[in-house]
């Protein structure tokens, strides 16, 4: 989204008093989820094309395919340079620190790329990133504004978070009003007084934070400020557990913001994916009293929703449809759902892998515990905690009775010739993309981790593998094999 389009974009909504957006970036991907072309062609956001990817495309540099896009009509930023040393790349660099600025929409950085796409395909990808290209990200602009005061937020697990009201400043391009200070420990360390002047920076251009404290403007007997004891929502007493950095609120079944915010984690894509929900929906429902709970979803009836403002017979019936087929999502996602505390995405569905059913999980000891992939200490002890709580156990019950899947559908291996034996894989392979040594490997009766630990069998290293990841292998005197080796071991043949 252009600069101009997102300013006056903002002055339109200024003009009929609603809430300006914050930035370009999240506009224009909130833009894109719209439903409505009309809204979007209306906001006039541009695509600049940055890379011709395809096969037999007769070009052999990243060059040749910007050239070949700009003959093609494609809307290609004029910006790019080819650079023949590093003194060329770090000129680049230094004229465009301050001339971004006059760019027509905001940027943060510089992408600096291996011209030769053969020499891009011979570097290859980490599992995020290509190792063919790297990012230089300019220092954020600082400037200092008065500390209004601070509130605290209530989060889904309880956790306390402290924002700084700002005096409105202008910043990298946005207004900005409002910024975290993550916990009491960074109050402590920046110091903060009543009315302080802090110095506040935008975290990749995007989310802003306080860096510092103007001491020279404090004014004399402003009092240092003290960390609230009590939960701002239901005014429980506050706890800091050993080694945390975070107050909680303990009331997990009485404060409103975090059993919303639980519902919402539940319904979201990447757990039970129930889309027809939203924010507004799920507030309307627990101010209704009709949601207290994410098992008081399966309850739900149509004359429940037709209670709720701006629903209509359509949208009813779409919220319970999305409900019912909730039902499908797999136990990995169910696993996600509960919002046990520090079991994120894909300890979920390792833990989904390794005990196969909720049950399992629920009665698992301490030690058999730590015995999962990805499990440390600290998980552990979360996870117990949960499956001990009267609450969670009464919750879960119910959400068993509503049909969700509580176990892995069963997945019959090809083969149990790998007996269990547990694998990372590493590098780049001559036979196999690695995603294929993962489904070989689960597929003959193996398990496959994502770090190198004790409890690893074999390291399965191809070419260009981590060097971090080696070093520790050798350390811990893990077996190391190529992809030759795994194949023997796959026919059942000793190395």
């Amino acid at each position: 989204m252009p600069k101009d389009v997102f300013e006056q974009l903002n002055r339109e909504r200024e003009d009929i008093g609603e809430e300006t957006y914050a930035n370009a970036r999240n506009t224009t991907s909130g833009t894109l989820k719209m439903q409505d072309s009309a809204i979007v062609a209306q906001r006039r956001l541009q695509c600049y094309a940055y890379y011709l990817l395809g096969e037999l495309t007769g070009i052999t540099t990243h060059e040749e395919g910007l050239q070949k896009l700009t003959a093609w009509k494609f809307n290609v930023s004029p910006t790019w340079r080819k650079c023949r040393n590093m003194k060329e790349v770090l000129d680049y660099i230094n004229h465009w620190e301050n001339r971004r600025f006059e760019l027509p929409v905001e940027t943060d950085g510089v992408v600096i790329k291996v011209n030769r796409l053969d020499q891009q395909q011979e570097l290859g990808f980490t599992a995020k990133s290509p190792r063919w290209a790297i990012a230089y990200k300019y220092k954020p602009q600082s400037v200092s504004t008065r500390l209004n005061g601070i509130t605290y937020q209530v989060g889904r697990t309880g956790a306390i978070t402290p924002v700084a009201e700002l005096h409105p400043v202008f910043l990298s391009g946005t207004t900005v009003k409002r910024a975290s200070l993550h916990n009491a420990n960074e109050i402590n360390r920046l110091d903060l007084h009543e009315g302080d002047y802090v110095f506040v920076e935008k975290g990749g251009e995007i989310i802003p934070k306080v860096t510092g404290v103007d001491a020279a403007k404090r004014q004399p007997g402003a009092r240092p400020i003290q960390y609230i004891t009590h939960c701002p929502e239901c005014g429980t007493p506050l706890v800091r557990e050993e080694g945390e950095a975070a107050h909680y609120c303990p009331n997990t079944t009485g404060c409103r913001p975090q059993i919303i915010g639980r519902i919402e984690h539940f319904i979201q894509r990447k757990a039970m994916d129930i889309n027809a929900l939203g924010e507004k929906t799920i507030e309307q429902l627990y101010d209704k009293g009709l949601v207290k709970s994410p098992a008081d979803l399966y309850n739900l009836t149509k004359d429940d929703l037709l209670k709720l403002e701006g629903f209509r017979e359509k949208s009813s019936e779409n919220v319970l449809k999305g409900i019912e087929e909730s039902k499908k999502a797999p136990f990995e996602n169910v696993l996600f759902a509960l919002g046990i505390r520090y079991v994120g995405q894909t300890v979920a569905a390792k833990l989904a892998r390794h005990f196969k059913t909720l049950d399992a999980l629920a009665g698992a000891t301490y030690t058999q515990l730590l015995e999962a992939p990805e499990v440390g200490e600290k998980i552990a002890q979360s996870i117990r905690h949960f499956f001990a709580n009267p609450e969670n156990q009464k919750e879960i019950d119910r959400l068993r009775r509503a049909g969700l899947n509580f176990s892995v559908a069963e997945q019959n291996p090809e083969s149990h010739v790998l007996g269990n034996k547990s694998f990372v894989i590493s590098g780049v392979f001559k036979k196999y993309e690695r995603d294929e040594l993962k489904n070989l490997i689960t597929r003959n009766g193996g398990r496959v981790l994502s770090a190198v630990s004790g409890k690893l069998d074999y390291l399965v290293a191809g070419e260009n593998m981590g060097p971090a990841k080696l070093e520790k292998a050798r350390q811990l005197g893990i077996r190391i094999i190529t992809e030759e080796q795994l194949e023997q071991l796959l026919n059942g043949q000793p190395i």
